[in-house]
């Protein structure tokens, strides 16, 4: 506590008044937008876009609650929530570069749910805000709802920064797949000849493949989100399916609720038992395997995949992927990252596939007691994801991710960096 007071006086009385300031820094300010809070963050980079430190971390952040779709029916005052953060983004950059220093803010799925214009009048009144309070490089395009494609392309970018493979070939990237809570996007760089034969797709409908200029060199990158497939609304799906009687997925013995974006679910395991052979039987229901599809190399629900290659073949996943994997024991808990391979998942799920709602807290006593009715339902749905959706050899190794090392430190590769990466690299 003591060293994050230090590091916040230093940051907000001393950065701005800093006497010797190199002339190639380069910092952008990142809004993150989310459902729950909205989040600040400041980076500092050299002339070559190599990240310097901020006080004494590569970031600085602040977050508040609530975040701007609490306040559906009040945009001025969404507006005026963001004025601490802004504050306190100013003061750590350099007043002589605030007018060179850009500043984006990106919503997500807080705004994306919003009922008829609330979520646009929120964004004019911060689209205000920001041009009226704010002494840095504003421009109204970078006010915005992410797309769940920019989300993916913006992870990709993080992942790939901070392990050093931006600027090189497209096969010498990562890919990665990113469970969150309501989607899972899936980002890879593809040649030149996917590209070229990337399907076309409907008006209004985002396109597979966006190409992207970052640090110099220009990707073809596939990034697709597939809405309604991530952790917490695939629960719903596969509760919605068994239509309020026994689940084969949930815990056996647990009878109770589980409620996701309004709608309240009946939950209980059958009177059978939990199976994981049904379990596996009913995800795959959930995700659409079976679909038919259009085109040629699929994933799930009648998506193109990409078409694979190299910049698929070293796969990094997230979010929700490293969470279970620390719930269930597949990884360590103070682990920023580690090699898997996806049948770790399916023999987790073996494991809370036989177990109680009373002795599974003692099987896995890392589980949050939330998740305890589902750890069975979970870990399936991530095997089934990975190996039926995404066409992942069971066998194949894959890194789980939380945080790269970065020049010695640990760095969180979340979208606001691959943000601001891609932002300056278009600036210059």
């Amino acid at each position: 506590m003591l060293k994050q007071i230090i590091s916040y006086f230093l940051l907000y009385f001393l950065l701005p008044n800093s006497p010797s300031i190199p002339d190639n820094d380069n910092y952008a300010v990142i809004f993150d937008a989310g459902s729950t809070g909205s989040r600040v963050h400041v980076f500092s980079f050299d002339k070559n876009l190599d990240l310097l430190p901020v006080g004494q971390d590569y970031e600085f952040l602040l977050a508040i609650k609530p975040g701007l779709s609490s306040y559906a029916n009040d945009p001025n005052a969404a507006a005026q929530s963001l004025e601490p953060l802004l504050k306190k983004a100013e003061a750590v950059v350099p007043k002589e570069l605030h007018a060179v220093t850009p500043l984006r803010l990106g919503a997500t799925a807080g705004l994306r749910q919003l009922p008829g214009n609330a979520s646009e009048a929120i964004l004019d009144a911060v689209r205000d805000f920001f041009k009226h309070e704010s002494s840095l490089n504003y421009r109204a395009e970078w006010v915005s709802v992410l797309q769940g494609t920019d989300e993916g392309v913006y992870e990709w970018v993080a992942i790939n920064y901070l392990l050093g493979s931006l600027g090189k070939n497209y096969s010498s990237t990562v890919g990665v797949v990113d469970l969150g809570g309501g989607s899972v996007q899936l980002a890879y760089a593809i040649s030149d000849e996917s590209a070229a034969n990337a399907p076309e797709v409907s008006d209004g409908v985002e396109s597979y493949v966006t190409d992207r200029v970052v640090m110099g060199t220009k990707y073809h990158l596939y990034s697709h989100s597939y809405l309604n497939y991530g952790l917490r609304a695939a629960r719903a799906q596969n509760l919605n399916l068994s239509r309020g009687n026994g689940n084969p997925c949930v815990t056996n013995g647990y009878q109770g609720t589980y409620q996701y974006n309004g709608v309240v679910y009946k939950v209980s395991s059958p009177a059978s038992g939990t199976s994981m052979r049904r379990c596996r039987a009913l995800t795959r229901k959930t995700l659409r395997i079976e679909a038919p599809c259009s085109h040629r190399n699929c994933s799930f629900n009648g998506v193109w995949n990409g078409g694979g290659g190299d910049g698929f073949n070293n796969l990094y996943v997230t979010s929700f992927f490293y969470d279970t994997a620390v719930e269930s024991g597949i990884i360590e808990a103070n682990a920023a990252s580690a090699k898997v391979r996806p049948i770790a998942y399916r023999d987790a799920a073996k494991r809370a596939c036989q177990a109680t709602i009373d002795n599974i807290r003692s099987t896995f006593p890392l589980i949050d007691g939330r998740d305890a009715p589902f750890l069975c339902m979970d870990l399936v749905y991530q095997f089934t994801l990975l190996v039926d959706g995404f066409g992942i050899d069971p066998l194949q190794e894959i890194r789980v991710l939380k945080q790269v090392d970065y020049k010695g430190s640990l760095v969180e590769a979340a979208w606001p960096l691959g943000c601001a990466v891609e932002l300056l690299s278009s600036l210059k």
